[in-house]
């Protein structure tokens, strides 16, 4: 596990700092209430993604949470061979934290480094016993201000006995537990060249080590790779969104009373596309009673997000593609697997300016 601290620079590249993350800043404090986003503080939206060409982290703010603009005019703003192993990151997850703290989690893996000249082989270890990309780990950040990152490297086989043989780990979000009182990361895992399934371990609050080794958070009753599960606590309920290959994969949802165990399965699929979706992201609508689920179309040329609103969690409304009907991708294109928060007012700005983007 490697753990540094970084300034994030306009020319996309980390300076090593002496910077400290660990601390919240009094801007934080009136955004806050008993660990609960006060969301009428809310004023944008960020998303963060990737894109496949450069495997690395790009960011886009919105102020209706439907017309997103790119900060850096569609360039990276991490540049993914400066933080991951792989030299690549894919999945990027932004979470804000109880206390106002942002957490990026993103997959340590490059699936285009042989033919980008950083590794003689298609995969770091052997594609017939691992499978599919064969990475073993994350790269961990925590931010108080969007600008200034502290960064770990997190490898799974290194962390706990028993995972030396881990075939992949993919897609890790980050959610807080009140019951447990800690952050927990859920992501996708397989041993060896074995289905993917999704699991949960809790994290320290310096989001640098795994308290805990993985644990299944959810079964799917058939026996086929499932990934990507996105949580959301809605009212007294937890939907998970994530992601069956069970024939043409797509978003399915499945519903708990906790955040880590009893969810329901339910067949019904919730997206419409007619070719393959995976990487579901929920964001509620700041001052109205709607969510918003958008996805990655990754079956289609080229690349595009998928959205859908709801209101109730039962019926959803589709709003196209972007920019081919309600939502706006005003700078950039061909996203992949993105994730979206709130941002106050000042915060979208400071980062803004920090990129020299007028917000």
């Amino acid at each position: 596990m490697q753990k540094s601290s970084f300034v994030l620079s306009s020319l996309v590249v980390f300076v090593f700092g002496i910077l400290a993350c660990g601390s919240t800043s009094e801007k934080h404090q009136n955004t806050y209430e008993n660990n609960e986003i006060k969301t009428e503080k809310m004023a944008a939206y960020l998303m963060v993604y990737f894109k496949d060409n450069d495997h690395s982290l790009h960011m886009a703010l919105s102020k209706d949470g439907k017309s997103f603009t790119d900060i850096n005019g569609g360039d990276a703003v991490i540049a993914g061979d400066t933080i991951a192993e792989q030299k690549g990151i894919r999945d990027p997850h932004i979470y804000r934290g109880p206390k106002g703290e942002f957490y990026l989690a993103m997959t340590d893996l490059h699936i285009f480094a042989k033919r980008d000249g950083l590794r003689e082989t298609e995969w770091q270890r052997d594609g017939e016993k691992y499978g599919w990309g064969n990475n073993r780990g994350f790269v961990l950040m925590k931010s108080s201000d969007l600008i200034n990152w502290s960064k770990t490297n997190i490898r799974l086989d290194g962390s706990f006995p028993g995972l030396k043989e881990v075939g992949a780990a993919w897609a890790p979000e980050t959610i807080f537990d009140k019951k447990e009182g800690k952050l927990m990361l859920y992501y996708t895992m397989r041993m060896g060249n074995e289905r993917n399934q999704m699991y949960y371990s809790y994290v320290n609050n310096d989001f640098d080590s795994l308290l805990s080794p993985p644990k299944l958070i959810f079964d799917y009753p058939k026996e086929v790779s499932y990934i990507d599960a996105d949580i959301s606590e809605i009212g007294d309920k937890f939907h998970m969104f994530y992601t069956p290959h069970d024939g043409t994969p797509g978003i399915k949802q499945a519903i708990s009373s906790e955040i880590n165990q009893g969810y329901q399965y339910q067949e019904k699929w919730i997206d419409k596309e007619t070719k393959a979706s995976e990487a579901p992201n929920v964001w509620k609508v700041i001052g109205e009673n709607k969510w918003i689920l958008m996805y990655d179309i990754y079956g289609i040329q080229p690349h595009n997000f998928g959205f859908l609103e709801t209101s109730d969690f039962e019926n959803f409304r589709d709003l196209g593609h972007f920019n081919e009907g309600e939502m706006k991708a005003t700078n950039f294109s061909s996203p992949k697997h993105g994730a979206v928060i709130y941002l106050t007012k000042n915060e979208a700005e400071i980062l803004a300016d920090h990129w020299g983007f007028d917000f």
